[in-house]
């Protein structure tokens, strides 16, 4: 059993009329329990190229469905400017600008449970030469998410 801590500090002396010091961890477990962590992660690094499309960063698996899953996504670009979009299902969840980051929990739930791409996070670059983007799938499953495949 692994123990795996998620945490995210905010602070801000000047965003409200007081300071702001918002803290929260948290301790990843499998589905239902409070005992035993999450056992499996898979990482992964692709070059995302402005192509005009977007393409599965993380498909969704029919044998992951109900599955704990937890997915971490950076942009490791250093150019302020350029961001690339992180979608599900056709909806943008969000644009990761240089540097920037972002920790979700998800469902890999494949709605067809055809492997049809429904659930799948996708990225898309859309300014800016290639951009390194890094993820992770923390989860209970045995079944590997990462391929990086294209649609």
């Amino acid at each position: 059993m692994a123990t795996t801590t998620a945490s995210i500090t905010l602070t801000s002396s000047d965003l409200l009329s007081d300071s702001l010091a918002l803290s929260a961890t948290t301790t990843l477990y499998d589905d239902s329990t409070t005992a035993t962590g999450l056992t499996q992660c898979a990482v992964g690094s692709v070059k995302v190229h402005v192509t005009g499309g977007s393409f599965d960063l993380i498909p969704a698996l029919a044998s992951a469905e109900d599955q704990t899953q937890y997915v971490y996504i950076a942009n490791k670009n250093t150019t302020a400017a350029n961001y690339v979009l992180i979608s599900m299902y056709n909806e943008i969840i969000g644009r990761l600008y240089a540097g920037d980051w972002m920790f979700i929990p998800w469902n890999a739930y494949d709605p067809g449970g055809d492997d049809s791409s429904k659930n799948d996070i996708e990225v898309q670059a859309l300014v800016g030469g290639p951009q390194v983007v890094e993820y992770a799938v923390f989860t209970e499953t045995s079944a590997t998410n990462l391929d990086a495949s294209g649609d």
